[in-house]
């Protein structure tokens, strides 16, 4: 299934490069659209209590909404700015280990300043899944391995599987205190930003297959969870040709 879905993604990528290049205006517009789309859906992935439109005005508005947590609407703000970070960093064509403390550091720092964009010291246990997440001395350890080892899983893997992948091993390495899914899917769109594909959002309706597939990458298979992934880069992709094409 993942191969013809790749080439499905191709094709789509190959219809938004014949607008390239995308008008101003029209461009500030569509990031703007999944702006929107991507803080609310991350964040609802997560718990996070605001809705869509909630999620526009807390962002576009600067406005509060009644009866909301302070924290949801800190994680609104946080996650904007994440997201700009996301367009800085695609420019290049590498990941650092510094990119992505500072991608959860301005997601969390509104949060906890102390714990932003720094690596966890405790141990921490995960609801809902037998997954042990490794003790916190073995994080910079593992952080180092993990980002030694991106240029080679780049080069072996379509873009889309390849930002499948180091989304799972960065949840995999667990290594911030909270955090960690925002963090990872933030990752994995800066892969997709610089392989010039849109950005992914998972809707909140699919978490159970999120997470269940997620979960399985943890016991050795990867595969669903890589299949899961490209479907939503397809009906991502979709949306984003749908916008240019008007």
């Amino acid at each position: 299934m993942t191969t013809s879905v790749f080439q499905k993604i191709d094709a789509l990528k190959a219809k938004i490069d014949g607008h390239r290049p995308i008008d101003a205006h029209m461009l500030k517009q569509v990031r703007e659209y999944f702006r929107i789309g991507m803080t609310y859906s991350s964040n609802a992935l997560e718990g996070n209590s605001l809705t869509e439109t909630e999620t526009k005005i807390v962002i576009e508005d600067g406005m509060t909404i009644g009866g909301k947590p302070v924290r949801d609407h800190l994680e609104a703000l946080g996650h904007s700015e994440a997201y700009d970070l996301l367009f800085r960093l695609a420019k290049k064509q590498e990941i650092t280990e510094a990119n992505i403390k500072e991608l959860h550091r301005l997601f969390y720092y509104r949060i906890d300043a102390k714990q932003a964009g720094k690596y966890r010291t405790k141990k921490v246990i995960i609801t809902g899944t037998d997954f042990i997440p490794p003790a916190p001395e073995k994080i910079p350890a593992l952080m180092e391995s993990f980002i030694t080892g991106l240029p080679e899983t780049r080069t072996k893997h379509h873009p889309v599987e390849y930002a499948a992948i180091i989304h799972k091993e960065l949840v995999t390495v667990h290594p911030f205190i909270d955090g960690n899914g925002r963090a990872a899917r933030l990752l994995m769109n800066l892969a997709l930003l610089q392989a010039g594909h849109p950005v992914a959002i998972i809707p909140p309706i699919l978490r159970r297959d999120y997470l269940n597939t997620l979960d399985k990458t943890h016991k050795g298979d990867e595969k669903q969870f890589i299949n899961f992934i490209a479907g939503v880069c397809y009906e991502s992709a979709k949306e984003y040709l749908r916008l240019l094409e008007g």
